[in-house]
């Protein structure tokens, strides 16, 4: 059976949310969360579907008290009953791909809370769950007859055969996701589940992402041929080795890559909460059918991102978004969103 898995830039029916809950992941900070999750909701609202995952109908009308007051358009908005442990949906809800007759088939992989967190089980069941809303079969990947965990914000695609990842996610034995899958392994469920016929495999993510290396962080592809890279200027700053790491294992692809365009990103200073460094980042955007949706962190290089966003996204507007209090929940915008291709 033959599998592809789209690009993001690619025609969407709909876009996935959960609405936050659980209180614990923005330690003394949670009140405004749900505000910025209903700014993010309506702009997307406007131009295409989304579908909200609530816990029950008795949160119904407080959330849709809150939508309104951000003028969401509310006939693209369905809510699904859907208890989580968490927001991130990216990594907890289903992975959607196309068969060879490109209908859409509903990817099941197995989640295990980024083999960090103990409260994941109905995280692990979302899929399941919320299956009989959308069109296309479910199908649970495996390798060797066992499941395979994977999360979408550790793998980057351009719709035709080539993905990001990295070794510090996906290989290393620390936060291990999958402790009988080896390189070549993984280019098997790749090449079989995503149609990827070249794996990139840059090293390791940024300092304070929890889920241990996610490229989500750090590399996205932007167009077939075209990625945007995150880079460090300050020498001393921690991320500075791993992000030029990166650039040099990248700018070695283009042996293996035809016209690879690499365009860097600067990060942004870093960022403490309550004495914790976040993982904050301009690589954390979602792209939508009209729209780019970028964080921005009240930063200097907020400014200079932006300009390099609307350069590249000439057919979408740039929607810059604050996530100065989101990052505390250590994700931001590609984190808390997952699209259904059309």
């Amino acid at each position: 059976m033959f599998y592809r898995l789209p690009a993001e830039w690619e025609e969407q029916k709909s876009t996935l949310i959960a609405w936050p809950y659980n209180k614990s992941d923005w330690p003394k900070r949670f009140d405004n969360i749900p505000s910025v999750f209903a700014k993010i909701i309506s702009k997307i609202s406007y131009y295409q579907k989304v579908n909200v995952l609530i816990k029950s109908n008795s949160s119904k009308k407080k959330i849709s008290f809150l939508l309104k007051s951000f003028k969401t358009k509310f006939k693209n908005i369905r809510y699904i009953i859907c208890k989580t442990d968490r927001v991130w949906i990216r990594d907890t809800g289903p992975i959607f791909l196309k068969d060879k007759r490109n209908n859409n088939v509903l990817c099941n992989w197995k989640f295990n809370g980024w083999a960090k967190y103990a409260d994941h089980k109905n995280d692990d069941r979302i899929n399941i769950k919320i299956s009989k809303y959308f069109k296309g079969r479910i199908i649970n990947p495996l390798f060797k007859k066992k499941r395979v965990v994977l999360e979408g914000g550790s793998i980057d695609v351009n719709g035709k055969g080539l993905m990001l990842t990295t070794r510090e996610c996906l290989l290393s034995k620390i936060q291990q996701r999958n402790s009988n899958l080896k390189i070549n392994d993984y280019h098997s469920v790749f090449k079989k589940y995503f149609g990827i016929h070249h794996v990139i495999w840059l090293n390791r993510g940024i300092v304070g992402d929890d889920t241990h290396g996610h490229i989500d962080d750090i590399a996205r592809f932007v167009s077939p041929n075209k990625i945007f890279l995150a880079y460090e200027k300050n020498k001393n700053d921690k991320n500075y080795k791993m992000l030029n790491e990166n650039f040099m294992l990248l700018k070695k692809e283009r042996k293996n890559v035809s016209n690879l365009k690499i365009k860097r990103i600067p990060m942004p200073r870093p960022i403490y909460i309550d004495n914790t460094r976040v993982p904050a980042s301009y690589l954390n955007f979602y792209i939508t059918n009209k729209l780019v949706l970028l964080p921005v962190f009240n930063d200097p290089n907020d400014r200079v991102v932006i300009r390099i966003f609307k350069k590249e996204f000439k057919n979408r507007k740039v929607v810059p978004i604050d996530c100065s209090e989101l990052i505390w929940g250590l994700g931001a915008i590609h984190c808390m969103t997952q699209q259904e291709p059309r």
